[in-house]
């Protein structure tokens, strides 16, 4: 990636708020902020459901014309594959294709993906093996799957020759997210990635594309989570639910609560009169170092229906647990588990086997056969200890070098610092010559 700035150019970008994944990359490729296109986080509370759904999949919940939409008005035949970038199903891209795991109705989960047109899948299968979803998320995350996009991205650029590809390779974010970034750790990491992302652009470049390589945000080093959801039932604004399988949040009756997402918050207080008291126990909190209001969220462009009342920033060595039970015993049994559906917040626990559990591969090995064999079991391997974690991200960069980042093959949108806004104009740029 070094070699590629080096012979077009490298820039810093300037990031959107919240600096999460579905946030930013809808920011990407709309050219606006969630104030417009309605991705406020990787997920939110859904008023009328009284649910909440983090890491949903349609491409429908995105409002606002894509770069590739833009570029069909003014180039007829224009074509798109978007291989893992978020909000993948039903996009008016040509090719898609993204995770998407077989639920069985004995609990089972296994790895599978969903594609567009649907008789890609198969030829993929076929010619890359089965998707390793157990290696894009949760605790044996690694560069197994990126490995795996980068192949199925070159397969579809060889196959099916898109005018634009947009490829997700997530691998960064897990040891950054485990280990934080000053760990030595870190640099084997970035190796292992830069090797995937070079065979790529080899690939890319032999075939006359031009290569933009870049990032959604930064990921700092972090200490310790803030518990803004056990405040909140501390101050009698949060209710539970006592089921068999532990505490449920209540979200419908709920005066207020959090939508925990990294370093941000959307905090949704069902009367406006509570508004004032809430707000003023967010700003008691340790940890917390911004409480956005109404003005608060158009200043920083998520004033969107779907946004909390308020929206909490966490200090910058801090980040938001979803945690809402009081004792660890009455956690709900999804806790424990990876569940990124069922949790009303973000999880990068999720990341770690309990250490506190002996021959804990050997457990998950026996769970696993015992599934296999039609045995319902809970794979019940995750800690509740978010002291484990060591980086996070969300919060607006306070150094440009905690930001973002664009690099580039083209030497026609060179710049020093570009808007995270531009990157549509960039590529239309770019495709239009």
């Amino acid at each position: 990636m070094r070699a590629l700035a080096s012979s077009g150019f490298q820039a810093n970008l300037d990031g959107v708020f919240p600096a999460v994944t579905c946030s930013a990359q809808a920011s990407m490729l709309t050219g606006k902020l969630p104030t417009e296109h309605g991705i406020v986080g990787n997920g939110w509370y859904f008023r009328d459901l009284s649910e909440v759904w983090l890491w949903r999949q349609s491409n429908r919940l995105v409002q606002g014309p894509t770069v590739w939409e833009r570029l069909r008005d003014r180039k007829p035949g224009f074509t798109c594959a978007k291989l893992f970038w978020w909000y993948n199903m039903y996009s008016s891209a040509d090719w898609s294709v993204t995770p998407r795991p077989v639920y069985y109705a004995d609990g089972r989960k296994s790895p599978g993906i969903y594609t567009h047109p649907p008789e890609l899948k198969g030829r993929l299968d076929a010619t890359l093996g089965t998707f390793p979803l157990f290696n894009f998320w949760g605790p044996m995350a690694s560069l197994v799957s990126s490995e795996w996009i980068a192949s199925c991205a070159e397969f579809v650029l060889k196959d099916a020759s898109p005018d634009l590809a947009l490829v997700y390779l997530p691998h960064l974010d897990y040891d950054l997210q485990r280990f934080g970034p000053n760990d030595s750790r870190i640099d084997t990491a970035v190796r292992d990635i830069d090797a995937v992302a070079g065979n790529l652009i080899d690939v890319a470049r032999a075939m006359d594309y031009e290569v933009l390589v870049l990032s959604e945000y930064g990921i700092t080093e972090v200490q310790r989570a803030v518990s803004i959801n056990r405040a909140l039932r501390q101050a009698g604004f949060l209710q539970v639910q006592e089921t068999p399988q532990g505490e449920l949040l209540d979200a419908g009756s709920s005066r207020a609560f959090a939508v925990s997402d990294h370093q941000i918050a959307h905090v949704y207080v069902q009367n406006a009169t509570d508004i004032p008291a809430v707000r003023g126990t967010l700003e008691s909190l340790d940890g917390v170092e911004h409480v956005l209001d109404e003005e608060g969220k158009k200043a920083m462009g998520v004033a969107h229906h779907r946004s909390g009342e308020l929206v909490a920033i966490s200090q910058r060595d801090r980040w938001f647990e979803y945690y809402y039970w009081l004792d660890d015993d009455r956690a709900p049994d999804f806790a424990r588990t990876v569940d990124i559906h069922r949790k009303p917040g973000y999880d990068p626990v999720e990341l770690f086997l309990d250490p506190r559990k002996t021959a804990i591969k050997l457990r998950i090995a026996g769970k696993i056969l015992r599934k296999k064999l039609g045995f319902r079991t809970l794979l019940d391997v995750i800690p509740l200890d978010s002291t484990l974690v060591n980086g996070s991200h969300g919060r607006p960069a306070d150094d440009p070098l905690d930001g973002p980042v664009l690099l580039s093959s083209a030497h026609s949108v060179k710049s020093s610092s570009l808007d995270m806004l531009s990157l549509p104009d960039i590529i239309e740029a770019i495709c239009l010559g």
